[in-house]
This record gives structure tokens, C-alpha cells and sequence, in this order.
């Protein structure tokens, strides 16, 4: 590895660990020449990269952005903090890892977020799952909410709904 300071070729690891939920390597170099040290990056190569196969049967890259914006949206104005969010995208990443090699469906993706969601905040959850299921109308709505709370997601919110 060049020496991003003196761009010599001689360094040692003195540091290397896991980073990335697993999928890349860490490692903090110290420069033979110079002394000043560094840190680098291993991942896997593009060669297996990951794309999610829409509905309508298209094909794209898998990016773990899109999966944290989501959930951003969903928990906007709640009280999930933002490592929260991420430890979610964690969640789902490893195991749509798990789970699939090359192709992952957007359904898999969509639907390990909202069981995420649901044990989170369940505001957050009706929100996520009313974008996501893309309801017609009010009335699917309410039975989603309806479901939740007779799942006794919603402990004390029941009567919102009793009229």
C-alpha cells in the first residue's frame, strides 16, 4: 500500500478489524518511511454486488441510502434517534445478506423494515407501511391501524377507532 504522505511502498498493519456489518476490513498502517500512519478500506470487489429486482421485474443496485431515507421519513418528528435508524438499516442489511447472494426482492427489503419499525415505534411503523403498501384509501389505512391494535400494538389507542 502507497503512503498517502510520502507515497513510499513499505508499511505495516498494525491495526486490522471488521467494519461495515461484516463486509469490509479496517486496517490502520504505519509508514516504514515516514512513521505517520493511516487507515484503509477493504470491501468485496463490484463483481458481487447486490441488486434489488423491483415490481415491476427491473433491476437495481442495492443501496443502503435509500433503506436509512425511508425509515428517515418515517420516523420524522418521533423519538427514534438517529442510531436508532441506523441500527434498523444494520438489522435488514444483515439479514437481506443472510438471506440472498446476487437478487433480493424489494418486497424482502420493504417488509424486514416495517418488522423493525413495528417493534420501534409503531407511528413510525403505520407511516412506513401506509407509503409502502400504497393504500387505496382511508378505510385500508384504518385496517391496518385496526390489525396493530387488536395485535396490541397500540395498548390504550383502541378507542380512537371504537365510534
Amino acid at each position: 500500500m502507497r503512503c498517502p504522505f510520502c507515497k513510499e511502498d513499505h508499511d505495516r498493519v498494525i491495526d486490522s478489524r471488521s467494519s461495515d456489518s461484516g463486509r469490509a476490513i479496517r486496517r490502520r498502517r504505519q509508514c516504514m518511511a515516514c512513521g505517520r500512519r493511516f487507515t484503509t478500506y477493504e470491501k468485496i470487489g463490484e463483481s458481487s454486488k447486490l441488486y434489488v429486482v423491483k415490481k415491476d421485474n427491473s433491476r437495481v443496485p442495492y443501496e443502503r441510502d435509500k433503506v436509512v431515507a425511508g425509515l428517515q421519513k418515517a420516523c420524522y418528528k418521533r423519538k427514534v434517534p438517529a442510531e436508532g435508524i441506523q441500527q434498523i438499516a444494520d438489522k435488514v442489511e444483515e439479514d437481506i445478506f443472510r438471506s440472498f447472494d446476487k437478487e433480493v426482492p424489494s418486497g424482502f427489503i420493504g417488509e424486514r423494515i416495517m418488522r423493525y419499525l413495528r417493534q420501534t415505534d409503531k407511528v413510525a411503523y403505520i407511516r412506513f407501511a401506509s407509503v409502502y403498501r400504497d393504500f387505496k384509501d382511508a378505510s385500508e389505512l384504518i385496517d391496518e391501524v385496526r390489525q396493530a391494535i387488536a395485535e396490541g400494538e397500540f395498548a390504550g389507542q383502541q378507542k380512537l377507532f371504537d365510534s
